[in-house]
């Protein structure tokens, strides 16, 4: 009974987390919704604002005061009549350049920060004019110090001299007062991902992501942000769950690329409605629950005082009712897990399956190429002599051949003859194998046999194939240790025999034996094998009935078992 109560405390647990993790999504999609449309309020507001100005530099232009001024007119009649534009526009101010960028009229020509004179050649904006473009551009004013967007067009001159630039400065900070009464945090970002604007002061003139060395040098270059450091934000965010971390505080995040200028608009909302929605929702449910929990124990009760005046063989068959129903859950849970574990093996199954198919097809077509690419640079050699080139061509032969060699694995699999072996003959002809990668690199292999037999069936060339693919795979991990041992142990023991390969390397890395079983998976560098050692020698142990593990050492590195059952009849060789 405290089984079954448990089990139904469980199950209303997983039904409380899946109601909250459900409801939670729901009002996050219902807070995603509300929050793109405001987002897209914020879009159009923005948009309408910048383009507000951008029909008047081309109107500008075609001021006749504008272009006789340009031509070597008086600039005063046209400060004051610029000025007058600018006061009734709203704008910061409207200025005039000649071909090379020097201010010739101004609006704020009698402001102590005017434009007047000072030479903005090295703007984009006037680059982009003197292109035949509307140039657009946001920045930090070079001579008031005071950020705006900056429009400018060409002027042509009337007589046919050099041309001049019309420009205007538009003052965006009443956009982001309104974000910042609105109580809302929005921030809007250049090509570049520095903020221009944001509802949160702090955030303005950050970046969302590191700046390149020619990001910061163009930047320079225009001075458009004047001496800001344009350090990176502290901020992250996650595409797929449309949340961001902010300062710490994980936000839902919504932004939009469709602005002028390849900005971006980014929207943050707090997700404490959603969670406070969430958690009320769980709680009336928990509640709810509760409450019927009590009604139906108090019923039960009843039913149970009721039930205990009948006989008491009714009484056992009950007991026995509630002991079937526990084993038929329990063999449930266990059909359950034996069908995972079949799911699995199936699948592995069928992966070396298809690469089976592929390793057969690729060395029957990559065969006579090789063969032949190796038989022209033999002829090469002999009639030329050895070359620098037809050695490295002759290494990159022998390296294809080897790859077809890995792979005919995969393709001969189950042709072999299995017959009575000893375990303990397997380690001297993979050790004669490695022996020169040993004294290579200098490492040490210490091997403690057995001095009984162990005996067992199977293919000789396969399980020293498997042997030495872990020798292998334990010295690749002690080359670049201080310590370079290598461990070779076997023994039996009930109906099984064993051999261990341990290593002093760096281990298994946090990998699974899964991991590192998949075919191609290696963490050699390019060049040094193709991650088919260890899927090819957990074929082969399989095929021999046996198994393979993988655990890191207490003394550091990696430990690989093998186990095979014992043969108990014939003599091992």
């Amino acid at each position: 009974m405290r089984r079954t109560y448990a089990l139904a405390f469980c199950l209303f647990l997983a039904l409380c987390f899946a109601l909250f993790r459900g409801a939670f999504s729901y009002f996050k999609a219902e807070q995603i919704e509300t929050a793109a449309a405001r987002l897209t309020i914020y879009q159009n507001t923005l948009q309408s604002q910048i383009q507000h100005f951008a029909h008047l530099p081309f109107l500008l232009s075609l001021d006749p005061v504008v272009t006789d001024t340009l031509a070597g007119g008086s600039s005063s009649v046209l400060d004051h009549r610029l000025a007058r534009f600018s006061q009734s526009a709203g704008l910061d101010a409207i200025y005039l350049m000649d071909h090379e960028g020097h201010t010739l009229s101004a609006s704020n020509a009698k402001s102590t920060t005017s434009f007047k004179g000072q030479n903005y050649g090295y703007r984009p904006y006037f680059q982009a004019a003197q292109n035949g473009e509307l140039g657009e551009f946001y920045g930090i004013g070079a001579t008031t110090g005071q950020p705006g967007y900056f429009y400018a067009i060409g002027v042509q001159h009337p007589h046919g001299g050099a041309d001049g630039v019309i420009a205007l400065k538009a003052d965006l900070s009443p956009i982001q007062e309104a974000w910042q009464a609105s109580g809302e945090q929005v921030l809007l970002a250049n090509a570049d991902g520095v903020v221009l604007l944001a509802s949160e002061p702090s955030w303005r003139y950050r970046t969302l992501t590191e700046l390149s060395f020619e990001q910061k040098a163009r930047i320079d270059r225009s001075r458009q942000f004047a001496a800001e450091t344009l350090a990176p934000l502290d901020w992250s965010f996650d595409p797929l769950a449309q949340t961001a971390n902010v300062g710490g505080e994980t936000v839902l995040h919504l932004h939009t690329a469709d602005l002028p200028n390849s900005w971006s608009l980014h929207f943050f909302e707090p997700l404490d409605a959603s969670a406070t929605r969430t958690w009320l929702t769980t709680g009336v449910f928990v509640v709810s629950a509760m409450m019927t929990f009590i009604l139906f124990q108090m019923s039960r009760a009843r039913r149970v005082n009721v039930a205990l005046r009948k006989s008491e063989r009714e009484e056992a068959l009950l007991r026995q009712a509630n002991q079937k129903l526990a084993v038929e859950i329990e063999e449930r849970r266990a059909t359950e897990r034996n069908l995972q574990k079949t799911q699995a093996e199936l699948a592995q199954a069928g992966r070396l399956a298809a690469l089976g198919q592929l390793a057969s097809s690729v060395t029957h077509e990559l065969g006579q190429p090789i063969a032949a690419m190796r038989n022209q640079l033999a002829a090469a050699e002999i009639s030329q002599g050895a070359t620098p080139l037809n050695d490295k061509m002759q290494n990159l032969v022998a390296r294809m051949e080897n790859i077809t060699k890995q792979l005919k694995f995969f393709s001969r699999k189950g042709r072999d003859k299995f017959e009575a072996l000893d375990l303990r003959n397997m380690v001297a002809p993979a050790l004669e194998l490695v022996a020169p990668n040993i004294d290579y690199i200098g490492a040490t292999v210490d091997l403690r046999s057995s001095e009984a037999p162990l005996p067992f069936r199977g293919n000789q060339m396969r399980v020293e194939q498997v042997v030495t693919n872990l020798l292998r795979n334990a010295l690749d991990a002690v080359e670049t240790q201080d310590v370079k041992q290598i461990l070779i142990a076997m023994g039996a023991q009930d109906k099984e025999v064993w051999i261990e390969v341990s290593d002093t390397g760096h281990g298994l890395g946090g990998k699974t034996l899964d991991d590192l079983q998949e075919p191609f998976a290696t963490t050699r560098e390019s060049g040094r094998g193709m991650g088919l050692g260890l899927t090819i020698s957990a074929g082969i142990v399989s095929d021999h009935g046996g198994t393979i593990t993988a655990a890191e050492s207490t003394g550091g590195g990696a430990v690989f078992r093998v186990t095979l059952p014992k043969n108990t009849q014939g003599h091992p060789r």
